[in-house]
């Protein structure tokens, strides 16, 4: 274990722990103990505490007593003449850093404003969504259980600069993974260059700002634990059995982009309790055998155009991107993506236009059928007057020895997957009342 790292971490540690408390003071200095203390539509109440230790954070009176819990578990600052073993020690400090950020972001649920737009998306004047409810849980919580989205990345920082940001974004989101942002390095936030760029983000194309403090972090770790306490069904309290199912069902890892201060070293400390392994662009120690992690635990110097792949290797991620001969990017990530009226080049079957359009799949003979082939009847899309609102028609024949009539409405719905798959293509309904725009 790096005694560096573990020097850092723990004095971040000691920092976040600190810097909780007097958020807690300054909030009793206004509110009474008594006051209720959650985030928002959630059964779990404080889920990184509520899954590790069983607490039920209700109130800032409840949130003393995890704070004085964190204190506690905080371990002697490292010294200069004395080396011990550090994992064990470091491992402490980011437990005690997560649950000391999480009562700091709880708290700021009562500020008014709320910092948080607390909605699925970014709003015109806020980007930042803060915690996710149990709807979202319930309907992206799964995709970590059935397979459709193999983990999540967490970013904490920001790239060299927007371009760099928006092809990393893009090859997480080709790997299908989801992105959760927090944190800043030199006073930009990678969802901020992903803004600039113009990137949709949300929970529907799986890039998802958090927070800007490195605090916000806790709100991956938290849907994480929500993870295993609804669907692995994790009692709260076994923090055993919560690391673990991390560990081993939901691959998750860090990317620390640009410098690393002792809280980003605090907060990396807490995602490798869960088994998730910090990989940066910059020349910080490394921490390379296995052991808490399936492989590495801080893998540090990866140039940008590798850091994913890297980053997937490390985790152990069984990941097949999607390979689509399509001059643009394709995967199930931009399946949420929207074509706003000021983006887009083509539309076909605007419900408040006149001009149809229309899908249709159906089975001819094996003879008439050629496969692979794509013709396209009329002008191609970039022939078209931006923003012009064109009469379409798509029509697939297929054909099989085992194809059957009751097959055709099946198969013509994925019409719908195919289209909205594709980076810059919006697709809704079906059949003769389908609504498409090309960016």
């Amino acid at each position: 274990m790096s005694r560096i790292i573990a020097a850092a971490a723990i004095n971040g540690a000691y920092k976040l722990v600190a810097k909780a408390e007097q958020a807690l003071e300054e909030a009793l200095g206004s509110h009474g103990e008594d006051t209720t203390v959650e985030f928002p539509n959630t059964g779990y109440y404080l889920p990184v505490i509520y899954g590790t230790t069983g607490e039920e954070v209700k109130t800032l009176g409840g949130c003393r007593k995890v704070l004085g819990m964190a204190r506690e578990l905080l371990p002697p600052k490292v010294a200069d003449c004395h080396w011990v073993p550090y994992l064990g020690h470091t491992l402490d400090a980011g437990m005690a850093t997560l649950w000391a950020e999480e009562v700091y972001e709880a708290l700021k649920y009562l500020q008014d404003p709320v910092p948080y737009t607390m909605t699925p998306e970014p709003t015109d004047g806020n980007l930042w969504l803060g915690a996710a409810d149990d709807v979202i849980l319930r309907e992206r919580g799964i995709e970590f259980v059935d397979g459709t989205a193999p983990g999540f990345a967490g970013i904490v920082g920001a790239a060299p600069d927007s371009k760099t940001a928006v092809n990393i974004a893009r090859e997480l989101q080709e790997n299908n993974l989801y992105v959760f942002m927090c944190s800043e390095s030199g006073g930009k936030t990678f969802a901020e260059q992903l803004a600039e760029e113009g990137v949709q983000m949300g929970w529907e194309t799986r890039l998802v700002p958090f927070g800007r403090e490195t605090s916000a972090a806790v709100f991956a770790l938290g849907f994480a634990a929500r993870a295993a306490l609804s669907f692995g069904a994790v009692q709260p309290g076994d923090f055993r059995r919560m690391l673990l199912y991390n560990k081993y069902r939901v691959f998750a890892f860090v990317l620390a982009l640009g410098p690393v201060d002792e809280e980003k070293y605090a907060t990396a400390a807490g995602a490798i309790n869960y088994g998730f392994p910090t990989i940066a662009d910059t020349d910080i120690p490394a921490i390379l055998p296995t052991g808490v992690c399936l492989y590495e635990h801080v893998v540090p110097s990866i140039q940008h155009a590798e850091i994913v792949q890297k980053a997937i290797q490390v985790r152990g991620l069984m990941v097949v991107p999607s390979s689509v001969d399509i001059p643009t990017r394709f995967g199930p990530a931009f399946e949420g993506e929207r074509v706003r009226k000021d983006d887009m080049q083509i539309e076909a079957g605007n419900p408040k236009s006149d001009s149809p359009a229309f899908e249709y799949l159906r089975t001819r003979p094996t003879e008439e059928v050629e496969d692979g082939k794509i013709e396209v009847v009329g002008k191609e899309i970039d022939e078209f007057e931006q923003g012009s609102c064109i009469p379409l028609g798509i029509l697939a024949e297929v054909s099989g020895a085992k194809m059957q009539s009751d097959f055709e409405p099946i198969l013509e719905r994925q019409v719908h997957s195919f289209l909205n798959c594709a980076q810059g293509i919006f697709h809704m309904g079906q059949r003769d009342a389908c609504w498409i725009r090309y960016s």
